[in-house]
């Protein structure tokens, strides 16, 4: 919850209510499964054996087990901050950059999520919205940093702060 503001009538934030230097820890954390690996894996057409395939894994890998696939790794740390920042007020994503695995992640692992806000600017052809950037990071339980991207969002003002034309 952001101090002082009033969120959407689902829960997310405005553009004005984010202010550069603030960060979140979400509270949604979540233990990753291997079917989860595997629908992911399967859903995006990825038949990459490094996710999908343990007997190649043990025998052919240095993990000697299969990897979560890091595309559901990045997917899972931006849905965890949704309900906590930008649920309802978002109007699109704009894109991510920085995007790393520095470190990786199994079955078994329980993911927690955190987010900063870095910069923010209204508009230049949108007078009711704004730009939000987010460096999102992820964490495995003994805080080994498993993703982080710099996300983009653009986001409605408030009603009342928008400006007619």
């Amino acid at each position: 919850m952001i101090a002082g503001c009033t969120p959407h009538e689902r829960g997310g934030y405005y553009f004005e209510d984010f202010a550069v230097g603030s960060s979140f820890a979400h509270k949604l954390r979540r233990t990753v499964t291997q079917m989860d690996n595997m629908l992911f894996s399967n859903m995006t057409l990825n038949p990459q054996p490094l996710h999908i395939d343990a007997e190649f894994c043990a025998q052919e890998t240095e993990w000697g087990r299969p990897l979560m696939n890091s595309l559901f790794a990045l997917g899972l740390m931006i849905g965890m901050s949704v309900n906590d920042l930008t649920v309802g007020a978002t109007i699109a994503n704009l894109g991510m950059t920085d995007v790393r695995f520095p470190h990786p992640l199994f079955e078994g692992d329980t993911v927690r999520a955190t987010t900063a806000i870095v910069a923010t600017r209204g508009s230049k052809s949108r007078p009711d919205a704004g730009l939000v950037e987010f460096p999102r990071r992820a964490f495995k339980q003994e805080g080994m940093l498993v993703a982080e991207c710099r996300r983009t969002a653009f986001l409605r003002k408030r009603p009342s702060a928008t400006i007619a034309v």
